[in-house]
């Protein structure tokens, strides 16, 4: 998490109730726990609804967190129990404890597409995989990219659609 990106004024505002600062807050978490739940979750439906759910328990709760160093914890926390309550709601694990569950969580046979992506990842030429890095992993947008490249916008979506492209072929073989 960027508890960089956080400052302590924001926080303590938001842990007293100020409604701006927790909004504030919440802006600036939602993208890491988007991206944990993305990788924590069974689904990407079960994420976004794991997202959705912590970001409500932070919204209540912000104020029984005791520092800015402990946010990042907390909320992984939440996100990986959410998605444990997920997977057990929809069957997909049995009523076992949290321990277990997450043992059966995190060994799930997408391990093995991640390891095919990965590899597709480093089948690109550097120009094209350095575009799908920023935009499909960091989440940037087109116009980040543009300016941190030195490049168009033209020119980032088409390496983007091509390395896409690439990527696709690569894994459908």
């Amino acid at each position: 998490m960027r508890a960089a990106a956080i400052s302590p004024g924001l926080f303590e505002a938001a842990r007293l109730g100020d409604i701006g600062a927790i909004a504030s807050l919440l802006e600036t978490t939602q993208p890491d726990i988007r991206r944990y739940a993305r990788a924590t979750c069974r689904s990407s439906a079960d994420a976004e609804d794991a997202t959705q759910e912590a970001m409500w328990i932070l919204f209540r709760h912000v104020g029984t967190i005791r520092s800015l160093l402990a946010l990042s914890g907390w909320l992984f926390s939440v996100v990986r129990r959410e998605c444990l309550r997920l997977a057990r709601k929809a069957g997909l694990l049995p009523a076992v404890d949290e321990g277990e569950a997450e043992a059966v969580l995190l060994a799930r046979p997408e391990a093995d597409l991640r390891l095919d992506v990965a590899a597709a990842f480093e089948a690109l030429p550097p120009h094209y995989r350095d575009v799908a890095l920023m935009r499909d992993v960091r989440e940037m947008t087109i116009d980040e990219i543009a300016a941190a490249l030195g490049a168009t916008r033209q020119t980032v979506k088409a390496r983007l659609h091509r390395a896409r492209a690439l990527m696709r072929e690569y894994l459908t073989r």
